[in-house]
């Protein structure tokens, strides 16, 4: 079903946006699937479950658990509930960290030189 190919280290990164918490532990994994985009969004959706995420009104609260999909080959999609790549990649330096270390060639796409929309050079 999925197998995992690079895994990066884990980052640990102040909150962006939502109320004051504690910091979390980033990180990025590279796979090999044969789901399709919604099929493994649905699969994150149910580890994040056995994990112990429950559902939440606060946008960017506090949770034990968020798998998102950065990136899926060269896929684009822009569907009312799955945007590939991530629509806030580009900006957050958490994200992009962990990817350039697993798939540096990849990430590069995202950063456009030494600039302040550069999120690692922040």
């Amino acid at each position: 079903m999925v197998e995992v190919i690079k895994v990066s280290k884990l980052y640990e990164t102040d909150p962006v946006g939502g109320p004051p918490q504690d910091k979390f532990l980033d990180g990025a994994a590279e796979i090999l699937t044969h789901l399709t985009p919604h099929e493994l969004l649905a699969l994150l959706k149910i580890i994040e479950k056995k994990v112990g995420r429950t559902p939440s009104k606060v946008k960017w609260g506090p949770r034990e658990i968020d798998l998102d999909i950065l990136l899926y080959g060269d896929i684009v999609m822009n569907e009312p509930d799955l945007v590939i790549p991530h629509p806030q990649l580009h900006l957050r330096r958490f994200m992009i960290e962990p990817l350039a270390e697993i798939a540096p060639d990849a990430a590069s796409r995202f950063i456009q030189g030494k600039n302040e929309d550069n999120p690692l050079d922040k």
